[in-house]
């Protein structure tokens, strides 16, 4: 009897850690925030774990197209937030964003990068493309994208995790993080990288591949 409840116990437990988004392998955790959410099925509990995704966004980008999330899934992104007149982190960044976008061609069909403006007033679409002919950004995967500064400063911070606000006292007169965010096809949050660090951005490398090749059995090269 004893060991016939030890025996059920541990399928309680088993049935109890179960996370409904990590019923396959895994190549990369989470990042963010996460609900639990306690259910029943047959008078057995159990116990999933919810992690955020990114909503659903809309942006003009650089030759004033209209471009939405949903048209850009089942890719993996890359996404950062900059804005053009930035003196200080936002050249070695998107410098460092261009190199990894040139590393990783050989799985460009796989990846969408993308670059939101936080100082929208000014970087519209005009000025994001003139940005973009200056940086030498030629990638048909790599949106720069400029709409609402409020929400793109509310989607940087609660969704992508990036923070973006606002500050006389900055360089520019808005202060940011370098982040550069990994966001899985499903939307994610993989991985958050410092874009002005080569070795970050290196190992952002190896993470977009081991994810592509792990969860997506996508055969690229591993570096």
């Amino acid at each position: 009897m004893t060991k016939l409840l030890f025996a059920v116990s541990c399928v309680y437990l088993l049935i109890a850690c179960e996370n409904k988004t990590d019923k396959k392998v895994r190549a990369l955790p989470f990042a963010g925030n996460y609900d639990v959410v306690v259910s029943e099925t047959n008078g057995i509990q159990s116990v999933d774990t919810i992690y955020p995704k990114i909503p659903h966004f809309k942006y003009l980008n650089e030759d004033s197209v209209w471009i939405d999330s949903k048209s850009m899934k089942g890719k993996v992104w890359i996404a950062n937030f900059f804005f053009t007149s930035c003196p200080s982190i936002c050249p070695p960044m998107m410098s460092q964003m261009k190199r990894l976008n040139t590393i990783t061609k050989d799985i460009a069909g796989e990846v969408q990068f993308m670059s939101f403006s936080i100082d929208p007033n000014h970087d519209q679409p005009s000025v994001l493309k003139a940005y973009k002919k200056t940086m030498g950004i030629t990638a048909n995967n790599w949106h720069l994208f400029t709409g609402d500064e409020a929400k793109t400063h509310y989607l940087g911070v609660k969704h992508f995790m990036v923070h973006a606000d606002k500050d006389p006292m900055a360089a520019g007169g808005f202060a940011h993080s370098d982040g550069m965010v990994l966001v899985d096809r499903e939307g994610y949050v993989r991985g958050i990288y410092r874009g002005t660090y080569t070795a970050d951005v290196d190992q952002l490398n190896k993470d977009l591949r081991k994810l592509l090749r792990i969860e997506y059995t996508v055969n690229c090269k591993q570096q």
